[in-house]
């Protein structure tokens, strides 16, 4: 069998650190690239071919929804682990609506890990215990017309602004950022609050971290 080549995705080094650590003693496993925010991710797994990303949800630039969504268009052999402290459903469902092939909670043991990137690695789905009802019942309520949120009303392009808003980048940064012009960013911020029927930043930014699209923990 071949080696299952991982990309790790997580903005705290110290998760990475151990992670690699772990899977480095697994037979059949190397971790080949680690990345600390969405953006990266996207890029390393362009350069380096893994067969699994394990991703973080929330991380700064990019969150790990958006990243996976853009991994399924840009790079459509690799196969996303979500992996989060989050139980939310708008996490879950959103990374399994981005394309994710697998959701564990950061509690987990490290071999429901394993057993994950190994079924998941293998072209079969792994959702953690824990989360199934969740999953489950979100399904049910998106079937009854029940809105998912995480921004579903807005375009990735436009999600990718409202993250870095939040985040407190000014248009002339983000432009810069995304390779876009000034006016650019500006049509997507007016388009984003005719759509949210909102007047400032600072609701747009209030509206990003109840919608999970950026977290406000350090």
């Amino acid at each position: 069998m071949n080696t299952i080549r991982v990309l790790l995705a997580d903005d705290h080094k110290i998760i990475r650190d151990g992670l690699r650590m772990l899977i480095g003693r697994e037979a059949g496993m190397e971790v080949v690239a680690e990345a600390e925010n969405g953006r990266q991710t996207v890029r390393l797994a362009q350069k380096h071919s893994p067969n699994v990303v394990i991703m973080d949800v929330t991380m700064p630039d990019m969150n790990g929804i958006d990243a996976t969504r853009k991994l399924a268009e840009e790079v459509p052999g690799v196969r996303v682990i979500g992996l989060s402290m989050h139980s939310d459903r708008r996490y879950i469902l959103g990374m399994l609506e981005a394309g994710a092939r697998g959701y564990l909670l950061k509690d987990c043991a490290f071999d429901e890990l394993a057993a994950a990137i190994r079924n998941v690695a293998a072209g079969n789905t792994y959702l953690s215990p824990k989360i199934a009802d969740v999953v489950v019942k979100g399904y049910l309520d998106r079937t009854s017309g029940t809105s998912l949120g995480l921004g579903s009303s807005l375009t990735p392009r436009e999600r990718e602004v409202l993250q870095l808003l939040a985040e407190g980048m000014a248009a002339k940064e983000i432009a810069s950022h995304l390779n876009v012009s000034v006016k650019t960013v500006e049509t997507h911020r007016r388009n984003m609050m005719e759509k949210l029927n909102m007047r400032s930043v600072a609701e747009l930014t209030k509206y990003a971290v109840r919608e999970g699209l950026v977290s406000i923990e350090g």
